[in-house]
């Protein structure tokens, strides 16, 4: 067995949003490019999920229940993941694509721009750049 960081294999993603419906979209646009690696819908969830299965780049809502993206993201730091995050949210604002960045995060992607935005924002993570959907 072998570890390779090379771009043979597909990075490893991880999905955290609370709506099940949303997840299975998300996992859709990904799919083709990425190794959906495992799904959670909270923010504890999402934790352990985070520590099992060591993803390459977590996609993260930020509105969910108990524990929001932005606490589950900061948890993660703290925990020592070297994930990439891409936050995925109905927020547009920009005290929020601040919030997420503060929390570590290099992507932010608002939902009605999944298609177009998501598989470009993951990549750039992986890459160590940032991406925010554009006309926001």
């Amino acid at each position: 067995m072998h570890s390779s960081t090379g771009s043979s294999e597909p990075a490893r993603v991880l999905l955290v949003d609370d709506n099940e419906a949303m997840l299975a979209r998300t996992a859709a646009v990904l799919t083709p490019d990425y190794e959906i690696v495992g799904a959670a819908k909270d923010g504890p969830g999402a934790l352990a999920a985070a520590g099992l299965l060591k993803p390459d780049v977590i996609v993260l809502d930020i509105s969910m229940p108990g524990m929001t993206g932005l606490e589950v993201a900061t948890s993660l730091r703290e925990a020592g993941s070297k994930a990439a995050l891409v936050f995925l949210t109905i927020h547009d604002e920009e005290e929020f694509v601040a919030a997420a960045k503060a929390a570590g995060g290099t992507g932010y992607v608002v939902k009605p721009r999944l298609v177009p935005d998501l598989m470009l924002a993951v990549r750039e993570a992986r890459a160590g750049r940032s991406f925010v959907s554009p006309g926001r």
